[in-house]
C-alpha cells in the first residue's frame, strides 16, 4: 500500500514548509513593494497585487495539492490500520477524507481568486476552506482516540484535540468578523469607515 512505502514521509513535512515559504515570500514582496503594512497584515492582503499575487496564488495551489495527498496517505494508513483493529467505521474515514479534499479545494479557489478581484468567491473558498479544514482536524482528532493505545499515544492525541478545539474556537470570532466587513479594501485612509 502506498501509505507503507517508506519514504512517504516527507509529504507532511514538504507540505508545512512549502507553505510556510508561500506566506513568508508572498508577505516579503508585497511588504517591499509597499502593499501591505508590515504589521499582521491579512493573509489574503499579501496575495493581492502582483507581483505576490502571482507567487501567492501558485504556491498555495501546490500547497493544497501536498494537503490532498497528505491526506490521501493518511486516510490509506487508517484503512490498513483498521484491518487488523477495526476502531473505526471505514465510512467515517472517508467521510474524514472527503471534508479534508473540501478544504484543499477551498485552498484553490482562495489561491486562483484575489481577494479585490472576485471577493465573494474568494471569500466563500476562504469559508470552506477553514469550515472543512476544522471540521477534517476534529475528525482526525477522534479517529486518533479511537485507535489508542496501538496506533496512537494520548500524549498526541491530546496535542491533536488541543489543536482542534483553538481552531474551533478561531473560526467563531472569523465568521463573525468577517460578516461584519462590508467593505473588501487594503488601502484605508484615516477618516473612513
Amino acid at each position: 500500500m502506498l501509505c507503507c512505502v517508506p519514504g512517504v514521509a516527507f509529504v507532511p513535512a514538504l507540505l508545512v514548509s512549502w507553505s510556510s515559504a508561500a506566506f513568508i515570500i508572498s508577505y516579503a514582496i508585497a511588504v517591499l513593494e509597499g502593499h501591505v503594512e508590515p504589521l499582521v497584515p491579512y493573509i489574503s492582503d499579501t496575495g493581492t497585487k502582483p507581483p505576490e499575487s502571482g507567487v501567492f496564488g501558485f504556491m498555495i495551489n501546490i500547497s493544497a495539492l501536498l494537503a490532498a495527498i497528505t491526506m490521501y496517505i493518511r486516510y490509506l494508513l487508517i484503512e490498513k490500520q483498521n484491518e487488523s483493529s477495526h476502531f473505526v467505521k471505514s465510512s467515517c474515514n472517508m467521510f474524514t477524507l472527503c471534508m479534508g479534499l473540501m478544504g484543499c479545494t477551498g485552498m484553490g479557489i482562495v489561491a486562483t481568486f484575489q481577494e479585490l478581484a472576485v471577493p465573494s468567491v474568494h471569500d466563500i473558498g476562504a469559508l470552506v476552506a477553514f469550515g472543512s479544514g476544522v471540521v477534517y482536524i476534529t475528525l482526525q482528532s477522534i479517529i486518533s482516540y479511537k485507535s489508542c493505545p496501538r496506533w496512537n499515544s494520548y500524549f498526541v492525541c491530546h496535542i491533536r484535540m488541543a489543536i482542534s478545539v483553538i481552531s474551533c474556537i478561531a473560526f467563531i470570532p472569523m465568521i463573525v468578523f468577517a460578516s461584519k466587513i462590508s467593505m473588501t479594501k487594503i488601502d484605508w485612509t484615516p477618516g473612513e469607515k
